[in-house]
């Protein structure tokens, strides 16, 4: 959820400013990201005033955008509409205004698991014909993020990945794989690697990067639950025996992203997996450390996506706009200011940024790592899946039970649920 996604991300890469939390442009024509098909092209009726609703949390961020569209949009003036700050009373706002048919909101920031969920539910316009935008210069995997059924529904805003946090002092050489971090933890006295496996939305991030990360999957490509294949049991597997052998800390389950920043940046802990966020903190406490991407069983590993996809709302009398201002937002511009304000940009070129890279020498390992991510599964019952997922996992980790019985009670709990 965003509440470790996004809100986190603020705190990091301010170090970079971009650490990461994700400024003007031009003109109308060009909204933001070249000249994708759009609002030129739209009816007048579908032009003018709009509103944009975002977790109050984040919209420090997006309101510098905002004043530099309403200087030069006089006529189509955005106000933003702030939502609560966490992420359910979020979702709860916009569902019960959807659901009713309103328009009180033409644009709003969806956390990336909400937007299949919308797009089932034919809340979202898709983003076609007269409201196509390019998206060839964003990160593939912030597009997947925000496509369902094959069609782009929302448009991404910015985004955010996991990092694999090193102490140079314990753990000297970089891993390669998951197996160099077993290997290293047998010379260490304190713990090697922690992470979130509390029973909360960070222990299924966490099982899916394990899952992912051995070549399975939770949901094949027709939506049916895969979590059987003897790649997504390996992965599951290999979670629980670093678990059980204590190469991942035995605090881990009681564990979510601030204890984790704890045990690294207080020297507790060899090996971290957080978000980017925690960068800065580690600098502030002069630790030696370095990062770079997630390590799987072969090499590089996967990271779950984070951050918010610009939906439009059906039931919109604006839409042209709702389109032109989605697009506005990533122009390099803008997703520079992002990356300035510690809020990870989507526009792929920003993290190639010379004067960037030299400020914030990480940036080349969040990209891989972006570059590597995948979204949660991509399905109108994610919140159901999520909880198969913790709930057998958990049980695995914590209470003996067999991986085989874990991905058998999973796939059939999500299969229930669909």
């Amino acid at each position: 959820m965003n509440r470790h996604t996004t809100r986190r991300t603020g705190a990091v890469l301010c170090a970079l400013a971009l650490s990461t939390t994700m400024v003007a442009c031009s003109n109308e024509s060009d909204g933001g990201n070249g000249d994708a098909a759009g609002g030129s092209t739209a009816s007048g009726a579908d032009r003018g005033p709009i509103t944009f609703a975002m977790g109050r949390n984040d919209t420090d961020k997006i309101i510098p955008i905002i004043d530099k569209w309403n200087a030069e949009h006089a006529d189509e003036q955005v106000t933003l509409k702030e939502l609560a700050g966490e992420a359910d009373d979020q979702r709860d706002t916009l569902v019960q205004s959807l659901q009713a048919g309103n328009a009180d909101y033409d644009v709003m920031a969806l956390d990336v698991v909400w937007t299949a969920d919308f797009a089932a539910n034919q809340w979202l316009e898709p983003l076609e014909g007269d409201l196509a935008v390019d998206t060839s210069g964003l990160l593939q995997s912030t597009v997947d993020s925000a496509t369902y059924n094959g069609t782009l529904y929302a448009l991404p805003q910015n985004t955010n990945g996991q990092l694999l946090f090193r102490n140079t002092d314990l753990a000297k050489d970089k891993p390669d794989t998951f197996e160099d971090i077993k290997s290293a933890c047998k010379a260490i006295e304190k713990d090697c690697l922690t992470t979130q496996l509390k029973q909360y939305e960070g222990l299924t991030v966490n099982t899916l990067g394990f899952i992912n990360g051995w070549g399975g999957e939770v949901l094949d490509a027709s939506g049916e639950p895969a979590v059987e294949s003897p790649e997504a049991k390996a992965g599951l597997q290999a979670l629980v025996d670093a678990y059980k052998d204590k190469t991942i800390s035995p605090a881990s389950t009681a564990a979510t992203e601030e204890e984790t920043n704890l045990a690294f940046t207080g020297g507790d802990t060899a090996f971290a997996i957080n978000w980017p966020y925690m960068y800065t903190n580690a600098e502030e406490a002069g630790l030696n450390f370095e990062v770079q991407p997630l390590v799987g069983e072969k090499g590089v590993g996967v990271s779950t996506l984070g951050g918010y996809n610009n939906g439009i709302n059906v039931n919109s009398e604006h839409k042209a706009t709702a389109r032109d201002f989605i697009e506005f937002v990533i122009n390099e511009d803008n997703q520079m200011s992002f990356a300035e304000a510690s809020f990870p940009p989507v526009l792929s070129k920003i993290y190639d940024d010379k004067e960037l890279i030299d400020k914030y020498p990480y940036l080349p390992a969040l990209k891989e790592s972006l570059e590597n991510a995948k979204p949660r599964p991509v399905s109108p019952f994610y919140p159901a899946i999520s909880k198969a997922v913790q709930d057998n996992a958990y049980a695995a980790l914590t209470s003996g039970k067999s991986v085989d019985d874990a991905t058998r009670d999973m796939a059939a709990a999500i299969k229930q649920a669909q």
